[in-house]
């Protein structure tokens, strides 16, 4: 099956999408759409597909069967509806959109004209997680006790800066959690949710969270969302969890996770084991930690520069898209479970405004 895809909107993370679809066999760029016409053309004029001012036009001349949605955050729902009432399948940037009751529209729209929507959340495909998840689901931490992840980024105050819709609560829908951090939230309730067999597909593994805001950073700037947050969350399963968020501690370093129980600890930062040691050993453990003990930083850093990754987890992320298409089924990475992270986030960022602890239904 040869897949016709067209990217709305191409601003930096459109490149990402381009390079991972030009390696794939069954896939062809065909269009993609942009308000500003030189920078759709050149856009056009270097992955050799055909630029339009208007999405709308586009999805009607060039009929591609998949839309990839590549707009601000808050502007997702809008060419998702244009893309299903064209029975165009869509595969939607992360995050999938900046509020629940927004992806809930999305998912609607889908089930409506009977089309696919698939979220992007690229780490789940980088193999140092796929190793975690794995663990996970083996049930080799045993009674799971806790889970941290911290991305402690900076990003200087130009990206905030005027003609920006980073930084905005209409586009952005949040800061250093909706726009950051989303993807290390999107792994703490992905790898926990594999050690419990008995959560509900659909189901949240988070229970409630606790949590802070602040702007600590950019003072300086327009930004109207927070560059700094901490959250303590409870998992249906009894394990506690932690987050920091930020995007105000210069010069911005590694994302790091650590996740441990009974039976078993882990700690990672970026794309390198720092502990991965399990009490029953396992006769491939040591080439595990071989593998990812000093491994190359490729699996999508981005400390202080938001580009610094490259396409190969984003390519991994639209071929299962494909697959689901040509398999006629669901994608594992649906509207519903993308929209578990925004969950989340919008739970912290009601507990940061209330000072109060807010469940998650």
């Amino acid at each position: 099956m040869e897949h016709r895809i067209a990217i709305i909107g191409v601003g930096a993370i459109a490149e990402v999408f381009a390079k991972g679809i030009a390696e794939l066999p069954n896939a062809t760029l065909v269009a993609a759409s942009c308000r500003t016409r030189d920078k759709g053309e050149a856009f056009a004029a270097m992955h050799g597909c055909k630029w339009f001012a208007d999405y709308e036009t586009m999805l009607d001349e060039a009929r591609p069967s998949i839309g990839v949605i590549c707009t601000p955050s808050g502007a997702h729902l809008e060419p998702a509806r244009a893309c299903a009432k064209r029975s165009i399948h869509m595969l939607c940037e992360k995050p999938i959109e900046i509020t629940t009751a927004r992806i809930e529209q999305m998912i609607a729209a889908a089930k409506e004209h009977r089309v696919l929507l698939g979220g992007i959340f690229p780490q789940r495909f980088n193999a140092i997680n796929q190793v975690i998840h794995a663990a996970a689901s083996a049930g080799r931490f045993g009674s799971l006790a806790c889970i941290s992840v911290s991305v402690p980024w900076w990003r200087e105050d130009a990206y905030y800066g005027p003609g920006r819709w980073q930084g905005t609560a209409k586009l952005d829908g949040g800061g250093a959690m909706m726009n950051q951090s989303i993807h290390s939230i999107d792994l703490m309730q992905w790898i926990v949710a594999a050690a419990m067999p008995d959560l509900p597909p659909r189901g949240n593994p988070v229970e409630e969270v606790f949590a802070y805001t602040a702007q600590r950073g950019h003072e300086n700037s327009r930004l109207e969302v927070e560059d700094m947050a901490v959250a303590v969350l409870r998992f249906r399963n009894g394990a506690l969890g932690q987050i920091l968020a930020s995007t105000s501690m210069y010069p911005g370093s590694l994302r790091r996770m650590t996740i441990g129980g009974r039976d078993g600890t882990l700690e990672s930062h970026e794309d390198e084991l720092l502990t991965y040691k399990f009490r029953e050993e396992q006769p491939d453990d040591e080439a595990t930690r071989q593998r990812f003990s000093g491994a190359t930083q490729h699996g999508g850093g981005a400390g202080s520069n938001p580009m610094a990754f490259n396409h190969t987890n984003h390519r991994h992320n639209i071929a299962a898209f494909l697959k689901a298409i040509e398999e006629k089924r669901q994608p594992e990475l649906d509207g519903h479970e993308a929209a578990k992270a925004v969950a989340i986030i919008e739970a912290c960022y009601e507990s940061a405004r209330t000072s109060r602890p807010v469940k998650i239904g």
